[in-house]
């Protein structure tokens, strides 16, 4: 897919004020400096369309990017290490979890998670929260560009094994990287594909 146009359309914390369209959404989430802006940055080839800074929990909103005038990305909170206070979070934890049970338009979910770490408990509980409440969800591993392949495949394997020991099967998953684009196609890639099949299904 070539994303020929992005744009901002809308931050909000209320499930109620998001896009009133029908255009299909992809929901972009992660823990805390996990390079969800950069990424979203790399995928819309925009340089500055997804804020990112060097302090982590940047993302406190529901924020929507129109792309290419057909799909919505969005992008939402961090979780795990962001400085915000415990009453903020429970804030964004319950508007998060508003999002993923209300938002029909929502295809599915990309969980982003940082490929040099060890599978973690916080987003091994997040996918069976998304599993409990039947959200379609992919793992995309980012900061692939930090590890040698041999580490990347080892990484992998690990979160496969341990994703094994309660799901039948695993969900489709992406390894990428902001600073080289490796896997950027592939996700946009995916994005088209089930693009169609929404459109062939009508």
């Amino acid at each position: 897919m070539l994303v020929k146009s992005a744009s901002f359309i809308i931050s909000n914390s209320q499930v109620s004020k998001c896009p009133k369209s029908k255009l299909p959404e992809y929901a972009f989430i992660g823990r805390s400096n996990v390079g969800k802006s950069s990424l979203i940055n790399a995928l819309c080839n925009c340089k500055n369309l997804a804020k990112t800074s060097s302090r982590p929990g940047k993302t406190q909103l529901i924020n929507h990017f129109l792309i290419n005038e057909n799909w919505h990305l969005v992008d939402l909170p961090g979780f795990g290490y962001a400085r915000v206070s415990k009453t903020q979070k429970k804030v964004f934890q319950k508007f998060i979890t508003n999002y993923f049970k209300e938002r029909i338009q929502l295809v599915t979910a990309f969980l982003l998670i940082d490929i040099r770490h060890e599978p973690q408990p916080i987003d091994l509980n997040f996918m069976q929260w998304l599993g409990k409440n039947s959200i379609p969800f992919s793992i995309i591993f980012t900061k692939a560009d930090k590890l040698k392949a041999e580490a990347i495949d080892r990484n992998i394997a690990n979160y496969s094994g341990k994703l094994l020991e309660t799901w039948q099967t695993l969900p489709p998953k992406f390894v990428t990287s902001s600073v080289n684009r490796c896997g950027v196609e592939d996700v946009l890639a995916y994005i088209d594909f089930l693009n169609q099949s929404l459109k062939s299904s009508l």
